[in-house]
């Protein structure tokens, strides 16, 4: 399998934490392209029509775009703990963090288009307080439900894998200090940090428009 990656994308670390934590990473050849709505990347588009990464090739059928299907395909590939539980109650909390993830890493994203990488002039501040409140907001329901974070011998789940993926892309890019008042969310971070597939995953680069 060949994973079309970006080093500095929320949404691609997620697929590549969750192959480290299949055991999968192995079978997949990472190879990096830059991505921007400001700057086409033929090869990308090739593969999907909305010019994003990551997007995921293999020899099994078409090319497989957003990460969330990514993962769940690649939570399709082996025959131990899933990723994506099976049981009623634990499948949709999962599925409801990872939703949440997803919008977090949005709002994040529109941010810093309005904090840094719009055109001064073409700003608009309410618009960066409008994704930041709901980046606020965002975290003080995740400080209200966190639980503690997994051991390293037990597979997260998907909610928990994209969760601690889009912290750490908030965190790296500065958007906003969701540590700041919130003990539980900062200590479970700070544990799921520790994990070998994020070690293993770090984010790093800068955006080219």
């Amino acid at each position: 399998m060949k994973l079309l990656y970006q080093t500095h994308s929320p949404y691609a670390r997620k697929v590549l934490v969750a192959a480290h934590e299949l055991g999968l990473q192995h079978r997949i050849e990472v190879v990096h392209h830059d991505t921007s709505p400001t700057r086409r990347n033929d090869e990308v588009f090739a593969l999907n029509p909305l010019g994003k990464v990551p997007v995921l090739v293999d020899d099994d059928g078409p090319a497989l775009f957003d990460s969330s299907v990514i993962c769940e395909y690649l939570d399709s590939l082996h025959h131990g703990r899933k990723l994506i539980p099976a049981e009623h109650v634990a499948r949709f909390r999962a599925l409801r963090r990872q939703a949440l993830a997803s919008g977090m890493a949005d709002a994040g994203i529109a941010a810093r288009w309005e904090a840094e990488r719009r055109p001064e002039g073409s700003r608009w501040p309410p618009m960066l307080q409008g994704q930041q409140d709901k980046l606020a907001a965002a975290c003080d329901l995740l400080e209200q439900e966190i639980v503690e974070a997994p051991a390293a011998e037990t597979l997260p789940d998907i909610g928990e894998i994209a969760l601690a993926t889009t912290l750490s892309w908030i965190a790296f890019r500065h958007v906003y200090p969701f540590a700041e008042g919130r003990p539980r969310l900062r200590a479970w971070y700070a544990r799921f940090s520790q994990r070998a597939s994020m070690r293993s995953t770090t984010l790093s680069g800068d955006t080219r428009d």
